[in-house]
């Protein structure tokens, strides 16, 4: 303890801030016993980047996440005695092509293959759309889902229907689960972000998406992965942390293990908000955690990748590390408008 599992910066990254080192000395200087470099992986075609990176030939984003792989081992020998640094990469789909390139970059005696330990597996896009980018962009990506009985016209993108809703939530949640059952990912990432501009959103009022939920859940059970805690909702407006509370009791009475993450884009994010993981954590019912750690010996995970979940000993919400960051709110207040 404390650990994270997902972070960026801005130095591979362009909507994150500071370089990789600074974002690894700062987990250092809070106490971070586990931090996780997980950078995202390229996107393949020039209509997938985003504003940020206009200009950008998509070849210079292979070369930028070939470089953060370097850089990250770098860091991970450099500070081996200070803090286990885990070099991972968080997923995208997009298009099924995503995942025939991922399959490439993560072959077993590729240039790249041999140095991601772990996945963060995370769903970005519905039918090729953005999510999480801005609201407008969302709309568009709920426009995608409207069904064709559905008019544009009776109703708004802030009363979207039901239909609409619930087949923006399927695509989502269909997305994803095709990427875990063909990646097989160790950690699944911020499982709900399909609700970040409906947080009040229930998935038991949608059938069929809850149904799908319960599926791609219990895939993640099945193969070991782990779930995430991510405090970086409570950066966009939530009042908990990725999951929300239904969806926790998903996971957990799917027998789900949950591990810590900030979803940090930069030095000044790193453990942001973390000071609110107890409350939420005893609210919804999480007692214990988990977090990964390198194998031993010849132990493999269900990706053939030497990267396994163990249990936290004792009782983590009574670390010294929460008593530290309980008067942190003015610094995540902070913190919130500089990210």
């Amino acid at each position: 303890m404390p650990h994270s599992h997902h972070s960026h910066s801005g130095e591979f990254c362009k909507h994150a801030a500071g370089t990789l080192e600074e974002v690894v000395l700062e987990a250092i200087r809070q106490g971070f016993e586990t931090f996780g470099l997980t950078e995202h992986v390229p996107r393949y075609r020039a209509e997938d980047l985003y504003p940020e990176e206009a200009g950008m030939p998509p070849d210079a984003l292979r070369a930028q996440f070939t470089a953060f792989l370097a850089e990250a081992h770098r860091l991970k020998a450099t500070y081996a005695d200070r803090i286990t640094l885990l070099v991972g990469a968080e997923t995208e789909y997009i298009t099924p092509a995503d995942l025939d390139a991922l399959d490439a970059l993560l072959r077993p005696g590729s240039a790249t293959g041999a140095q991601i330990e772990f996945l963060v597996g995370s769903v970005h896009h519905v039918n090729g759309v953005p999510i999480d980018f801005d609201r407008a962009t969302y709309e568009r990506a709920l426009e995608t889902c409207r069904p064709p009985s559905s008019s544009s016209s009776e109703s708004s993108p802030s009363t979207t229907d039901h239909a609409t809703l619930e087949a923006f939530l399927c695509a989502y949640l269909d997305a994803q689960h095709a990427l875990l059952a063909r990646l097989r990912p160790e950690l699944v990432g911020h499982l709900d972000l399909c609700r970040l501009y409906t947080p009040t959103l229930r998935f038991a009022d949608f059938p069929a998406a809850h149904a799908r939920l319960r599926r791609n859940v219990a895939l993640a059970v099945s193969y070991g992965a782990v779930f995430e805690l991510n405090a970086a909702a409570f950066r966009k407006g939530w009042d908990s942390a990725y999951p929300g509370a239904d969806v926790v009791e998903v996971i957990l009475q799917a027998g789900g293990r949950f591990v810590l993450s900030d979803d940090s884009h930069g030095p000044h994010a790193v453990g942001l908000n973390y000071h609110r993981i107890p409350a939420y954590a005893r609210r919804v019912g999480i007692t214990e955690l988990w977090v990964l750690e390198r194998a031993r010996g010849e132990e493999r995970n269900a990706a053939g990748r030497a990267v396994v979940p163990r249990r936290v000993e004792g009782d983590w919400l009574e670390h010294p590390f929460w008593r530290r960051t309980a008067g942190n709110g003015d610094e995540d207040a902070r913190a919130r408008t500089a990210a």
